[in-house]
């Protein structure tokens, strides 16, 4: 009996075990399809909330759950469609219909993902078999008739950029984005017409576009870097440039490149950091290396001598600032530099100059304060130079500080000291001594200073100022110096 149990046991348990499979396979399809069902409508949720990338999650997972089902592939192909992701639409919609073939939404939402990327004959094609399922549907009507115009078109637009009639070209590309605005090739293409138009604006506008339409270009992300570059725009063409090595970090073209723009722009900005910190001649040096790096680039020179410019006026080196002014306004009509040569017009005492730079610099910006007030304070100053300069008496800039001017003051103090001269000699020293004496007077008094610099005279009897002057005659000197001075007038 024991036997008997024995073989028929042998014969019983493997149907056992394929039974306990197909349940446990039944039972994992059951959940499998209840995960994939969650996610279909997840999906349908956050599409319905404008929620694309939370819908494409949960589409995706779907896909992966019932990759047999094509209805998972068109719904989220429909979000890749909204998301502007056209590679991946394409794919999904080409899916459904290899699943079924006579799925006439698939077909119509392909035909119009082919239209925006301008591939007009895949487009007429699929628009022709979507009516021969739906003979009413206007939209595949419609837009069959179109293709062979804008097919046309296309075929213009290159005809004209290769027979260098770039304006015709570009007019024509932007007429055929408005129908197909994913076409690469066809920003592409006005992208070409814009760089030989000189419009370096608009072409960087388009290639930006190519890059994100094609994605994963070093040779997009390097053209993109060097228009940039020619721009001006260092810091910008640097992050480009860096896009193009994390796909390539030895890339031959960009790699150079960066080197080249990491150091230019480093040393740039040493010159806007330098002028902020009052570091002109720091200011002047990181500038004139800029010059040793770049000569040809004009927008990147014109910034290297746009700086020399400002450093050069602020640290009162006039003779240089103009020359440095006039050769970044060779480059380009800027306000500020005209500005910053019009400060140093004044700096040298031409006031007549000045005025001018100003309002050249008002032509261009008509609002520029800095214009309107270097105006003002031209021509305060030049009715203030047919009176006494305090700057000049002493002999020391305009950035002096009270150490330097109290210096200055004593240098001239004794220099000038009325007992060291006789006859007519020590009247013209006694004009020079209360002169002097005026000059620290205002300089070392922070608001009779600020008076001066402005164009006033604070020590001027007409200004009402006279309680600040001198009260003459007088005696001893005594202004911080270390010398006494003992003079009479008559």
């Amino acid at each position: 009996m024991d036997l008997f149990l024995n073989k028929n046991w042998n014969k019983v348990t493997p149907c056992l075990v394929l039974l306990a499979l197909e349940v446990l396979l039944e039972f994992s399809e059951c959940a499998t399809q209840a995960e994939v069902n969650k996610h279909l409508e997840l999906g349908r949720d956050f599409l319905a909330r404008g929620q694309l990338s939370d819908a494409l999650t949960h589409y995706h997972a779907a896909v992966e759950g019932d990759p047999h089902n094509y209805l998972t592939y068109f719904k989220r192909g429909t979000v890749y469609y909204a998301l502007g992701k056209a590679k991946f639409a394409l794919q999904d919609f080409s899916k459904v219909l290899e699943m079924k073939a006579d799925f006439t939404a698939a077909r119509l939402h392909r035909a119009n993902v082919y239209l925006k990327l301008a591939q007009y004959r895949e487009a007429k094609e699929d628009y022709l078999q979507v009516t021969y399922s739906e003979p009413y549907n206007e939209e595949a009507i419609s837009l069959y008739h179109r293709m062979d115009g804008l097919s046309e078109e296309l075929q213009l637009a290159e005809a004209y950029y290769r027979g260098r009639d770039f304006a015709a070209a570009a007019e024509l590309a932007s007429r055929l984005l408005e129908a197909s605005p994913w076409a690469a090739n066809l920003r592409q293409l006005r992208a070409e017409c814009y760089i030989a138009l000189n419009d370096l604006f608009s072409a960087v506008s388009d290639i930006r576009s190519v890059n994100r339409l094609q994605q994963d270009s070093t040779d997009g992300y390097h053209r993109l870097a060097t228009l940039l570059y020619q721009l001006g725009h260092v810091s910008d063409a640097l992050k480009e440039i860096r896009e193009c090595l994390k796909l390539d970090p030895e890339h031959k073209l960009c790699f150079p490149l960066y080197k080249k723009l990491k150091k230019v722009d480093k040393l740039l900005l040493d010159c806007e950091e330098a002028s902020q910190n009052r570091e002109f001649v720091k200011c002047v040096d990181k500038a004139e290396a800029v010059l040793k790096v770049e000569q040809e680039v004009t927008l990147v020179v014109f910034e290297a001598r746009k700086w020399l410019c400002s450093c050069h006026a602020k640290e009162e080196q006039y003779s240089e600032a103009i020359l440095e002014c006039g050769r970044a306004l060779e480059l380009q009509r800027d306000a500020g530099v005209l500005c910053s040569r019009g400060d140093a017009w004044l700096g040298l005492g031409e006031f007549d100059d000045a005025i001018r730079s100003y309002k050249e610099a008002l032509d261009i910006d008509e609002g520029l304060q800095r214009a309107k007030d270097g105006i003002s304070r031209a021509q305060k100053l030049q009715k203030q130079s047919e009176q006494r300069d305090y700057y000049k008496i002493l002999g020391v800039k305009r950035t002096a500080n009270k150490q330097e001017i109290t210096k200055a003051y004593r240098k001239a103090a004794q220099k000038w000291h009325p007992d060291n001269f006789q006859g007519d000699e020590k009247k013209l020293a006694e004009k020079k001594f209360i002169d002097i004496a005026a000059a620290k007077e205002v300089l070392t008094d922070p608001e009779k200073r600020a008076v001066f610099d402005a164009g006033g005279d604070p020590l001027d009897p007409e200004a009402g100022r006279q309680q600040h002057g001198f009260n003459a005659p007088f005696g001893h000197f005594h202004h911080g110096s270390p010398f006494q001075f003992k003079f009479h007038f008559n």
